[in-house]
């Protein structure tokens, strides 16, 4: 086009297209996500209601010492990863991004981004998110793996499998991300998307600095050459693009584990070059969500090593919340993978098949 001349409208035409379909994708995934996230808390709550009936009734029929050990509530009572090695902490970051607003119902604001970090604490290993735990000295420093939540939800859904990996050694933070939130004025909102791999950077960032702090409970508490992005739906997203979009790509992260995520809608720069971080990517074969092509788009073109857990018959996010045996697969195959690539504990490769290959319930599709 030469100086002066006016803008092309078929240009404009096609860039108004993009971004309506781009919108009307956001709008469906939403959707799709709602229902999904309505199904999975009834199941939850169903589940929840069996096994406080299942409970009282324990205790009604005998009381020597059941109801004076159920009061332990921080005993942890559902592992299954064979890497449980630590207790496990817990605090409660205020961290606030002052260089980059959200926009909320109010106006403007600061991105604030209240964040869960999980941590190898002292203590015996059954212990687990035990508030403000001192850390563990032996093992340390840890690496750190940042988990980005899905739409409509909070990072508490995760915790079992957040607690999985602080236990099998990593820190592991989980930020509330401003409008995607269950509890986002307004309520939740899909268009703050995009900006979200922003507030995973700044999360690495903030953790890093309170690691390299002379004094605090953070201090020498993570290695920053050890770090790796995890996430779940619209997290996923997130972190698919910190990993491998050249929009966003973080070079400080050194693998990715993807929870039935996607490439961000109407974003383009994902390159997925040799040399890329490694990827496990994970999805529930009955996932109308996110679906099964969504995942097999980005794993097809991501380079090796990458690893694609199957999980048969599964939902959205019932395998990553609370759904047996499917969770402890997850669980075991992601400290499995995250040992390998961000530890260099290569012996334990094999594993991660055998863990991610249960009849009837997984399958590992591994291009190592």
């Amino acid at each position: 086009m030469s100086p002066g001349a006016p803008p092309d409208p078929r240009g404009r035409r096609r860039a108004d297209q993009t971004e309506r379909a781009a919108r009307r994708e956001r709008r469906e995934r939403a959707l799709r996500r709602r229902r999904a996230l309505v199904a999975t808390l009834l199941a939850i709550t169903v589940a929840a209601v069996a096994l406080v009936v299942a409970r009282s009734g324990v205790v009604a029929k005998g009381t020597r010492g059941h109801a004076a050990r159920a009061s332990h509530t921080h005993t942890h009572t559902h592992t299954r990863s064979s890497s449980r090695a630590f207790a496990v902490g817990i605090r409660m970051l205020d961290l606030v991004d002052r260089s980059r607003t959200v926009q909320l119902p109010t106006g403007p604001a600061p991105r604030a981004l209240l964040t869960y970090v999980r941590y190898p604490a002292s203590g015996a290993s059954t212990r687990t998110d035990v508030s403000d735990a001192p850390a563990a000295g032996a093992g340390g420093p840890y690496p750190l793996i940042v988990f980005g939540h899905g739409y409509a939800v909070t990072p508490a859904i995760y915790a079992r499998l957040l607690q999985a990996w602080a236990a099998a050694g990593y820190v592991v933070a989980a930020p509330v991300f401003p409008l995607e939130n269950a509890d986002a004025p307004g309520g939740p909102n899909e268009s703050d998307l995009s900006n979200q791999p922003g507030d995973m950077q700044f999360v690495i960032s903030e953790l890093l600095r309170l690691s390299a702090a002379p004094s605090g409970p953070l201090a020498g508490l993570i290695d920053p050459e050890r770090i790796a992005v995890a996430g779940h739906s619209d997290g996923g997203d997130t972190a698919l693009a910190l990993a491998y979009d050249s929009n966003f790509r973080d070079t400080r992260v050194k693998a990715a584990v993807i929870l039935s995520g996607a490439e961000l809608p109407g974003v383009a720069g994902f390159s997925f070059a040799p040399g890329e971080p490694p990827l496990l990517a994970t999805q529930g074969t009955a996932d109308i969500v996110n679906k099964p092509s969504e995942t097999n788009m980005f794993f097809e073109a991501a380079s090796s090593p990458k690893y694609r857990l199957d999980l048969l018959g599964a939902g959205h996010l019932p395998p990553y919340s609370h759904q047996e045996p499917q969770l402890g697969v997850v669980e075991r195959v992601t400290i499995a993978f995250l040992d390998t690539y961000i530890k260099g504990r290569t012996q334990v490769l094999a594993a991660l098949r055998a863990d991610g290959n249960v009849r009837g319930v997984s399958r590992i599709v591994a291009d190592p």
